[in-house]
């Protein structure tokens, strides 16, 4: 590798590892954006939890019958799928404007580009410990079977954070470059939800199973989902999960070490 090549590769993980390190930055930041969100508002981001919450009691019963589910298994399947959904959604929309929405920053204070990512991927898992109200809810009427498996719940979460933050970095560089991307990212998300295994089980597709197993967003969803139920999520969730992690990451080092130095001129 030539010298260039290995002085930006160094400086796109040195800016990774300084933005992780910068603990007192992006929660604060992260928070301060909903706090602006939602600014004289008397319930704050709770707002967003009583709209999903109502889009998941409406859709609950009419998705239920449609698909001749039980109600008892079915609503807190539904409920925890949305809520992980929300959450997987949220980061990849939101990954889209992290540079260009931290246009100020970026061009006024000296701070790693990564911090501008955690903020993203930090602010939609608060987001999501406010939907949790969702499911504990839901969790009252049908009572899950709980087990030890809940304790790969931070586990799995962790894996999502830890891919949002690639994510959010690759996106970001290429909306920042190209703004067309985050619209088409927006139209890609919305097919997606249909797409993924939120409203139907994956056991209805019978041996075409397949099918879903090939949708990466279904084992994010799997390895936080399953757990909240009661149950085990598949090894080739885990797999396909770290998979994704390992070529994922040193694949946006490689595009971040050779374009970091131009996104001040792109935002």
């Amino acid at each position: 590798m030539p010298a260039v090549h290995r002085k930006e590769l160094s400086l796109a993980i040195k800016d990774l590892v300084d933005g992780v390190c910068s603990i007192y930055i992006w929660p604060m930041l992260g928070w301060q954006e909903i706090k602006q969100r939602y600014r004289r508002s008397v319930i704050g981001p709770f707002w967003l939890t009583i709209s999903y919450g109502a889009m998941v009691g409406g859709m609950g019963p009419l998705y239920g019958r449609l698909l001749q589910q039980d109600m008892s298994a079915y609503l807190p399947y539904l409920a925890t799928s949305f809520v992980i959904w929300v959450l997987l959604s949220g980061i990849i929309l939101d990954a889209c404007n992290a540079f260009i929405g931290a246009e100020g920053f970026i061009k006024q204070v000296k701070m790693p580009l990564t911090v501008h990512v955690l903020r993203v991927v930090w602010k939609n898992l608060l987001i999501m410990a406010h939907n949790l109200v969702i499911i504990v809810i839901v969790a009252f009427f049908y009572p899950p079977n709980l087990s030890w498996s809940l304790l790969l719940i931070p586990l799995g979460l962790l894996l999502i954070a830890v891919n949002g933050v690639w994510v959010g970095i690759l996106f970001g560089l290429l909306c920042a470059r190209f703004r067309d991307i985050p619209q088409m990212v927006a139209s890609l998300v919305q097919v997606a939800f249909f797409l993924t295994p939120v409203m139907w089980h994956p056991e209805m597709l019978g041996r075409k199973r397949w099918v879903a197993e090939l949708n990466p967003l279904y084992h994010f969803l799997e390895i936080v989902r399953a757990p909240m139920l009661g149950g085990i999520p598949p090894m080739s969730s885990w797999y396909a999960a770290l998979l994704i992690t390992v070529v994922g990451f040193p694949i946006t080092l490689i595009v971040f070490s050779r374009y970091r130095a131009r996104v001040p001129y792109w935002v």
